[in-house]
């Protein structure tokens, strides 16, 4: 029976009564340790591979003693720069005693992480529920103000009343107003230049709102006035 487990950032094919060198860990010599991070099991034949580890297994250790390895030299030259500089490294080590393998030796460790998830997820149910209530009292006041708008364009029309086809008048005369914007007036029943003279402040906001021309835009191009012109320029005629 052998196994293929991490070991401080290594990987160690390990049997029953070996000897590994490791990457130095914590730990007293002759304390015991127990590694979890079991890559690949062999177990008289069966394998199990993991993904990434295989559950429940673990690898059981003693530490044997604390050591370096031997040194390594680090030379460094830059050539027709006159530098040069040479270092020694001995990593530091620990002894491992492998004491056996287990392949069921972490089942209550996983259990105990898949049952935590379980009592979680009561709280998020509770969670999605208020972002629904949420949505719909802001989809609610959308509603409720599209139907302000609403009863103010009819406050519009009745104000200023609906004209009759037969008497529709070119509004494109009045400078600011084209043939676009003259069909969106048609629309909600503006066709002369006496209900353009008859347009208040709170009108121009409401055409604002319609229209997307702004009523400061309406005031300074001042429709009320070129319509009440043209409407003495008809009388005259």
């Amino acid at each position: 029976m052998y196994a293929i487990v991490d070991i401080a950032g290594q990987q160690f094919k390990v049997e029953k009564d070996t000897k590994v060198f490791a990457h130095r860990l914590e730990g007293k010599e002759g304390s015991k340790v127990t590694f979890d991070k079991v890559l690949l099991l062999d177990d008289n034949g069966k394998v199990s591979i993991g993904a990434p580890t295989v559950s429940g297994a673990t690898v059981s250790a003693k530490i044997v003693s604390h050591l370096k390895d031997g040194k390594v030299i680090v030379f460094k030259k830059k050539r027709r720069k006159g530098y040069q500089k040479q270092n020694g490294h001995r990593q530091s080590l620990t002894e491992l005693l492998i004491e056996g393998i287990s392949a069921t030796g972490g089942a209550a460790k996983a259990e105990k992480k898949e049952a935590a998830p379980k009592a979680e997820s009561a709280p998020k149910t509770e969670k999605k529920a208020e972002e629904v209530s949420e949505n719909l009292v802001t989809r609610a006041e959308h509603r409720a103000e599209d139907a302000h708008v609403e009863v103010n364009v009819d406050a519009l029309l009745h104000h200023i009343g609906t004209a009759l086809k037969a008497d529709k008048q070119e509004l494109t005369k009045i400078s600011g107003i084209g043939p676009v914007f003259e069909e969106k007036l048609n629309t909600i029943g503006i066709y002369t230049y006496e209900q353009i003279s008859k347009l208040k402040a709170t009108d121009k906001e409401n055409l604002s709102n319609l229209s997307g021309i702004t009523a400061d835009k309406i005031n300074d191009e001042d429709w009320v006035k070129q319509a009440k012109e043209l409407m003495k320029d008809s009388d005259n005629k």
